[in-house]
Formats: structure tokens, sequence, C-alpha cells
């Protein structure tokens, strides 16, 4: 979206109200009902008290920013999926960072059947998003294991850093990759792929091949992009998929099971 058009839009931002304040006096303020803390770990929970089965069923969806009524339409198509343990959000679930745009997106996702986690995306690391975010749904980088499978939500908004070399934090990811005690299948979660021109160049090369070094590593999920895209980007044996944004109405409906997936496009 064209920068112009992105201000103007904020004025108008401030000025709706959700059912709980009249007005937002000050955008970066990050007040939060109860509920509305520490979602992944909440999520997570929620999910854990499923007992999961050999084959996991989920949807990868994301990049929500301001299309909310698209975003309600997803949760209608979601709700009609059958065996489905899980949705994942890529990133970007904000425009602008404020925390208003959090919330609102969280009430519409809530109505979702199953729980949702997220991973940042570089719309919710600018003005006080970073402060939101963390309040809301927690840690930048952190991960989950749910059946025979572990799955890392990694930051790689690198452009949000100035390319300073700290995001992604490969030395964390390698932690993570190496942490595995179960010999589970491990699913990379981030917003920005290794080869799009967001992504420090200088750490490329890295995380590429720290996924495809490792032998339990065989499918990365993304956003971004606004559209779909679905290979194996290096050979290296690392599927690297991408899901579309709520704005193209639709999302990818993924089942995998030890050693294998398949993944179908959802458009709603």
């Amino acid at each position: 979206m064209k920068p112009l058009l992105r201000f103007l839009l904020i004025p108008g931002l401030l000025l709706l109200s959700s059912c709980d304040s009249l007005f937002l006096y000050n955008p970066n303020q990050v007040k939060l009902l109860n509920g509305e803390s520490n979602l992944n770990a909440r999520n997570i929970e929620r999910l854990n008290r499923i007992p999961a089965s050999d084959t996991l069923k989920f949807i990868l969806m994301g990049d929500s920013q301001r299309w909310y009524d698209e975003s309600e339409d997803f949760v209608e198509s979601a709700n009609k999926q059958r065996d489905i343990s899980f949705v994942l959000h890529a990133g970007d679930i904000s425009d602008f960072g404020l925390s208003q745009e959090f919330k609102w997106v969280n009430r519409i996702l809530s109505k979702l059947n199953v729980p949702y986690m997220t991973v940042i995306g570089n719309h919710d690391v600018v003005a006080n998003g970073p402060d939101a975010y963390r309040k809301m749904y927690g840690e930048f980088n952190y991960s989950f294991e749910y059946g025979d499978h572990k799955f890392i939500f990694i930051n790689t908004n690198s452009r949000e850093y100035a390319f300073d070399g700290s995001v992604p934090d490969v030395a964390w990811l390698r932690a993570e990759l190496a942490d595995n005690p179960g010999n589970k299948d491990m699913i990379v979660v981030a917003h920005i792929p290794p080869y799009d021109h967001d992504f420090d160049k200088n750490l490329e090369n890295e995380y590429a091949r720290l996924l495809a070094e490792n032998p339990n590593v065989h499918l990365s999920l993304y956003g971004h992009q606004h559209s779909f895209s679905d290979g194996d980007y290096y050979e290296d044996g690392v599927r690297y998929v991408i899901t579309t944004s709520m704005g193209a109405r639709g999302y990818l409906k993924i089942k995998v099971w030890k050693g294998g997936q398949e993944i179908e496009r959802v458009e709603f």
C-alpha cells in the first residue's frame, strides 16, 4: 500500500473505538482486557489438552492487517474445515503496529473453533507494535511441541532492524533445532522467507543452511508476499511454503505426518 494512503488512514483508525473504550487518546498505549495477554501461551496450553494423532491437520493464514471483513470470512471458512487442530497466523497481524489493531484481529480470530498461534510480522514491529505484540502474544521467538512435531517460530523482519545482523537470531535458531531429544519432525514458521529482499542477506545462507543440515526439517512456512508460493527454493530438501494474505482471500490447509506433508490451497 502506498505510504500516503497509510498515513491518511491513521487518523481514522484512531477515531474508531472498541466497545470497551470510546476513544484512543494515545495510539501507543497498550491497555489489555482480561484474556488478551500471553495469547500464544494460552492457546498452546489449550491445544495441549487435546490428544494429538499421528496425522496432524492445521491451517496457515497470514497478513490480516486491515482486512477485517475478509478475516471474518476466513474464520467462517476455517470453521467448516474438518479435523483441523489449530491455525497459524504467519504475521502482519496489524498494519500500523497499533495495539487496537491487534485487539480487533484477536476478537475475530477468537471465533475460531480451534486455538491459533502467531509469528510477528514486519508491520507488527513498527510504532509501538513490539510492545503490543509482546504483551498480547508473547516472545518474538518461541517453540512448542505437539504430537510428532516441533514448531519453531522466529522473527525474520530484518529490514525493521536496519539489517544489523540481529534478526533473525540464528544462534537462537541453531539452539532450538539442536534441542530435539524426541527426534520430532520440525517445522520453522516465520513471516519473511530468507530469499525475500526484506531478509538480511548477510544471514540468508546461514539460516537456510541450518534448516537444510537438520535431517528433521523438511518444511518451513511464511507469509509477507501476499501470494501463494511453494517449492524447494534452495534445492536442499527443505520445502518453503508461503500463504497469501487475507486481502487475497486465501489460506493453506496443511496435513503433516512423520516424514511427510500435503498442502492444499483454499480460497474463500
